[in-house]
């Protein structure tokens, strides 16, 4: 797991539209990286739909957020259009960028073992160095969460 202090790893992934995001896209402002298991699963469009209500605030508090699970282009194009979102979503199929980051784990669920994104939320400096991180996410005080960190 990466931690407090060290860079970000070094990723090229393509958004909803097909389109390449890399960390040099990520430089000069504050980001937010949220990583989550699944598109159109109840809790993930939860996070999503939260972030999608409170972008304006991340915004003017100079944080630019983006989503990345493990889904596909389509899936994510479907998933971004259905609920109106106005932030990127990026792949990561292959679960490299999960991997480097150690959110990508061995997860239980109603008994059954499986590996899996573990929802873990990132907050990267101007310069793309790991400021605060948010293991275990709870959505329903993430928002709040997040705002009290990049006001503090």
């Amino acid at each position: 797991m990466i931690k407090i202090g060290d860079k970000f790893p070094e990723f090229k992934l393509k958004n909803q539209n097909g389109e390449f995001i890399t960390r040099e896209d990520l430089k000069g402002s504050k980001t937010i990286v949220y990583f989550y298991p699944r598109d159109n699963t109840p809790t993930c469009t939860t996070e999503a739909c939260d972030f999608r209500d409170n972008l304006e605030m991340f915004n003017e508090l100079d944080a630019h957020v983006y989503g990345i699970s493990g889904d596909s282009v389509k899936k994510h194009t479907n998933f971004s259009n259905k609920h109106s979102l106005n932030f990127d979503l990026l792949v990561d199929e292959d679960y490299k960028l999960s991997n480097e980051v150690g959110v990508y784990q061995l997860k239980k669920s109603f008994g059954k073992e499986s590996m899996g994104i573990v929802r873990t939320t990132f907050v990267l400096n101007k310069e793309g160095i790991v400021e605060y991180i948010i293991e275990k996410v709870k959505v329903k005080t993430q928002i709040e969460e997040l705002k009290n960190f990049l006001e503090g």
